[in-house]
């Protein structure tokens, strides 16, 4: 994984019984794998959505020509 950073945050409790069930099931090893995923998935689908409004800007600016 490289050189990590510690970010401390806060959750709801009921958010926090709901993350303790998901890795009580099995789907993640801790709390901590969980939240990294969940930031990288949101990372990704922010990137693509900047990457999908550049690449309609592009088309809109050539077919405006």
């Amino acid at each position: 994984m490289g050189e990590t950073d510690s970010v401390p945050t806060k959750f709801p409790r009921r958010m926090v019984k709901e993350m303790n069930e998901i890795v009580e099931d099995g789907w993640y090893a801790n709390r901590s794998e969980l939240v990294r995923d969940a930031v990288r998935q949101k990372i990704r689908e922010m990137k693509s959505e900047q990457l999908e409004d550049a690449i309609k800007e592009d088309v809109r600016w050539g077919l405006d020509e």
